[in-house]
């Protein structure tokens, strides 16, 4: 898929940035490196059992989330754009275990197609994370459920940056 392929959702996306007190290279390679998003990626108490990502435009990372009720969740990032250590840019979708897009196991009215663009600025000794994400190829229901759900995004991005910040933390650097 090629970015001019892609039917931007007309609404307002979320956004939403955290400050981690580590260097924008340590941060960057947290975020990317498959060893080290298994530690970490997820809302607290899910662990990724498989993980694989080819961190290139056009590449893929895919992965298993198994929620502490011992349920499994796939979910797949094509990479539209890598510029190491300052943005990425991903289409984000629900999976099967051969990277087949899924619905959403829960909520079925959400988007199949999502784009997240993340950057990594330094401040100071410390890194900003932002993340803009909106709809994408969505239908209007789709959008409608996207705009309606940006309280509980705050929360499930909180709670995943909380697990970056705390795994940050162990690192001796």
């Amino acid at each position: 898929m090629a970015d001019d392929d892609l039917k931007i959702a007309l609404t307002d996306p979320f956004d939403y940035a955290r400050v981690i007190d580590a260097p924008r290279d340590v941060v960057f390679r947290a975020w990317t490196e498959t060893s080290e998003l298994k530690k970490w990626w997820g809302p607290k108490g899910t662990e990724i059992p498989h993980a694989d990502n080819d961190l290139r435009p056009g590449g893929t990372f895919l992965y298993a989330m198994k929620m502490p009720d011992g349920a499994e969740m796939w979910g797949k990032w094509k990479y539209l754009e890598v510029v190491k250590p300052e943005r990425l840019v991903t289409v984000v979708s629900f999976s099967d275990a051969k990277g087949g897009m899924t619905r959403h196991p829960f909520v079925p009215q959400w988007p199949l197609e999502t784009l997240s663009t993340f950057t990594f600025d330094d401040e100071g000794d410390k890194t900003r994370v932002s993340l803009s994400w909106i709809p994408v190829n969505a239908t209007p229901e789709e959008i409608g459920v996207f705009a309606a759900g940006h309280a509980g995004m705050t929360q499930g991005w909180g709670g995943t940056f909380d697990q970056l910040a705390a795994y940050i933390a162990t690192l001796k650097r």
